[in-house]
C-alpha cells in the first residue's frame, strides 16, 4: 500500500494523509457498489487494501434513507455520487479525484492483472466513462 500512497503523491501532488483517506474511500466504493467476487479477488491483490477499508470503510458507506433506495434502484450511481461528495469533502478537487481513481486502478491492474479490473470495473454501471 505504501507503494501506491507515494504513487499518489509523487503524481497526484497530495499530502500522505489525504491520499491513504481517498484510496480508502475509493477501496471502500468498490467493494461495496461492485460484483462481490471480481471487486474481492482485486481487492485481495492489493497489498493493504483490506485495512485501509476499514479504517476508512464507514466513511465510503453507501448512503442510507431514500438516497440509498434510489441508489441501490439505479445501479449505485448514488453510491459513486456520494463517493466523488466524500472525496471533495476531503479536500480533494475534481482532478485530484481522478488522478487518484487513475492511480488505484492502475496500481490495481498491476496487482490483479487486466481481466479482474476490468471485470470489476464492469460490475459498476457508470465508472468506466469516469476513468477514461
Amino acid at each position: 500500500m505504501e507503494e501506491l500512497i507515494g504513487r499518489i503523491v509523487a503524481n497526484v501532488g497530495i499530502d500522505e494523509e489525504l491520499a491513504r483517506k481517498a484510496v480508502g474511500i475509493i477501496l471502500n466504493f468498490l467493494s461495496t457498489a461492485g460484483s462481490e467476487g471480481t471487486v474481492k479477488q482485486m481487492v485481495s491483490a492489493i497489498p493493504g487494501a483490506q485495512e485501509l477499508i476499514q479504517e476508512f470503510g464507514s466513511q465510503g458507506d453507501k448512503p442510507g434513507g431514500i438516497l440509498g433506495a434510489i441508489g441501490s434502484l439505479t445501479g449505485g450511481s448514488f453510491g459513486a455520487m456520494h463517493t466523488l461528495n466524500q472525496l471533495t469533502d476531503a479536500g480533494l478537487e475534481m482532478g485530484q479525484v481522478h488522478g487518484v481513481a487513475e492511480q488505484v486502478m492502475g496500481y490495481a491492474r498491476e496487482q490483479a492483472g487486466d481481466e479482474t479490473v476490468d471485470e470489476a470495473i464492469k460490475s459498476i454501471p457508470g465508472l468506466a466513462q469516469f476513468l477514461s
